[in-house]
């Protein structure tokens, strides 16, 4: 899947979650073995035009390219590049900080 080529609709956020190497506090770095938590922060790839009422009303995202968000721990669909890349496909709803 080329992810440069999709488009969120409506309150949509395309987002490549950040992971951190893993330390101990002696500075020894832990291998991707070992089990770990699934990453809650990302960077904002692409974002939708916004959601739209009933009326036909749209009301415009917050988030923008570039952006850093913190998002909620196992929302969003999960979706993979042909270098098996992980990228998230978010609802606004799921967006819980941007980061500064």
């Amino acid at each position: 899947m080329e992810i440069n080529k999709i488009k969120p609709l409506g309150d949509r956020i395309l987002v490549k979650p950040i992971v951190e190497e893993e330390k101990t506090k002696g500075g020894i770095v832990l291998p991707d073995t070992v089990s770990k938590e699934k990453p809650q922060v990302g960077e904002v790839l692409a974002v939708g035009p916004g959601r739209t009422n009933d009326d036909g009303k749209t009301f415009p995202m917050q988030f923008k390219k570039g952006d850093k968000v913190v998002y909620a721990k196992y929302s969003g669909t999960d979706l993979k590049d042909e270098d098996d890349e992980d990228y998230l496909l978010l609802s606004e709803k799921d967006i819980l900080a941007i980061m500064k």
